[in-house]
């Protein structure tokens, strides 16, 4: 890695030897970690001449702190801080001072905060049935590298700032996109571009709602969108889910007792169960929240992997109320690296994301925007999806197929017709959690129903994802699992009721 100048505050006035000063400041450095063991010093001639002063004075100071034992030299490759700092008292120059910086606690007081999300640790050799991951390995590198590299030897206006609302040619392509494909009425007013479907839901949250207001959720659900609202002042309520998607009764009598602001759903495949939203409380909720002026912030996250018979269209395609506000992404079609996601709303609210945006980002990644608008433009994205839809529908009828093989009567469940994930029912009194200890031990990770309760508590179910593993991966994965399953809770074993 290259070496960055130091930064040494030199006072001329200040009576002390400039030599002095600079072997202070660089013990200082390093006694609070700015400067750490094995870091590389520059050298004295592009020290002195980044400070200003003759290349002697600095050598002096190089001589003080090795003296001092702070600095080391190393043949042929220069000075470098010490691998050994001494802690012997006192120093001749240089007190070790106590700093709370960094390295400590600060010492001003902090609000309580939300854990980060973290990406699972993978251990290597593990295999993981990821939740909603794609294969990266699947991304289109050299065609995005390609029209990357062609937007940046254009230059001029995308190398500058750009407006909040995101490039108007990927604003276009994505608004035909979800014309064409999702039913949506939307032109390129009702678009704005975000850094992936995370950043649009935060927008969303920011321009939507008021300190106090009420949310409803589904019950099982994306955690970090709860945490967005939550971070807008509202305050969120589950709500129960069946197999025909979230109970607009249910939600109809929270509003009654407690009025609404918005309830954020994934009616499409839901995350999750997998299950769609029937079509009798699609209808239903678009009436209630037109009625009400309830807002709902529908969530499309891999609206394209659809395998069998044809997708239900989003709410939005639908809402004539203007009630829907619609976030998408392509993270789940390209790669989850290039943070792009969106939102597609009316003008009005359109703008107020945009607005909020500009404060937190003023602007996503004009060169990367240009550079999809032109695949999508060039009908590579849709050919790319194409590609990745029959390979995931494979890997689904692989996974369904290994675990009815290799698990009969243990798991339980409907073969999705789209989505990334299998939604499956520990039968048989199985301890899911102590299965799911036992499989990672064993070198394969599978989330259980805990990870997506708002409740936090335990349910008999997993989420499979097969869309990050390919299809000798995925039969290996589910073998692992197979072997893992708690010798006690076995159909037909001596404890075949265990829990």
């Amino acid at each position: 890695m290259g070496r960055w100048e130091v930064a040494v505050a030199l006072d001329r006035q200040k009576g002390l030897p400039l030599y002095v000063q600079i072997a202070q400041a660089l013990a200082a450095d390093i006694s609070r970690g700015r400067l750490r063991a094995g870091d590389a010093l520059p050298g004295t001639r592009s020290l002195a001449r980044s400070l200003g002063v003759q290349r002697q004075t600095v050598v002096a100071a190089f001589d003080e702190l090795i003296a001092e034992g702070w600095v080391e030299t190393r043949p042929a490759r220069g000075a470098f801080v010490s691998s050994a700092i001494p802690e012997s008292k006192p120093r001749r120059f240089a007190p070790r001072m106590r700093v709370d910086g960094l390295d400590g606690q600060p010492r001003i007081e902090l609000p309580p905060s939300p854990p980060p999300e973290r990406a699972h640790r993978v251990p290597p050799d593990t295999l993981f049935l990821a939740a909603a991951r794609p294969d990266v390995r699947l991304a289109p590198a050299e065609m995005l590298g390609r029209a990357y590299g062609r937007a940046m030897r254009r230059g001029g206006p995308l190398l500058s700032y750009g407006e909040p609302w995101g490039h108007e040619r990927l604003r276009a392509a994505i608004a035909a996109m979800v014309k064409a494909r999702r039913g949506l009425a939307a032109s390129v007013e009702n678009v704005c571009i975000t850094r992936g479907s995370q950043m649009a839901l935060a927008l969303v949250a920011r321009a939507l709602v008021r300190p106090g207001d009420l949310v409803a959720v589904e019950a099982l659900g994306y955690r970090p969108a709860w945490e967005a609202f939550r971070l807008a002042g509202a305050e969120v309520v589950p709500v129960a889910l069946d197999e025909n998607g979230i109970l607009v009764d249910a939600i109809e009598r929270l509003h009654a007792s407690r009025p609404l602001r918005a309830v954020y759903l994934t009616p499409h495949h839901q995350f999750p169960t997998t299950v769609t939203l029937a079509a009798a409380r699609r209808l239903q909720l678009l009436e209630f929240a037109a009625r009400e002026k309830v807002v709902l912030i529908e969530d499309d996250f891999d609206h394209e992997f659809h395998y069998d018979g044809r997708p239900v269209m989003p709410l939005a395609s639908a809402d004539s109320a203007g009630v829907v506000v619609y976030v998408g992404t392509l993270s789940k079609v390209l790669a989850p690296a290039l943070r792009t996601g969106y939102v597609v709303a009316a003008p009005a609210l359109v703008d107020r994301v945009a607005a909020y945006r500009s404060l937190l980002d003023t602007q996503g990644d004009q060169v990367l925007e240009f550079a999809l608008a032109e695949l999508f433009e060039e009908g590579e994205i849709q050919r790319h999806i194409r590609r990745v839809r029959a390979e995931y529908a494979a890997r689904r009828d692989t996974l369904v197929r290994s675990l009815r093989e290799s698990l009969p009567g243990s798991l339980e469940f409907t073969v999705p017709a789209g989505g990334v994930g299998l939604w499956a029912r520990v039968r048989n009194g199985i301890d899911v959690e102590r299965w799911a200890t036992a499989g990672a031990e064993a070198g394969v990770l599978a989330m259980t129903a805990r990870a997506f309760a708002y409740d936090d508590r335990a349910r008999p179910f997993f989420r499979l994802g097969f869309a990050s593993l390919d299809r000798v991966e995925l039969k290996e994965a589910v073998r692992r699992l197979a072997a893992a399953l708690p010798p006690a809770t076995i159909p037909g074993g001596p404890r075949a009721t265990a829990s």
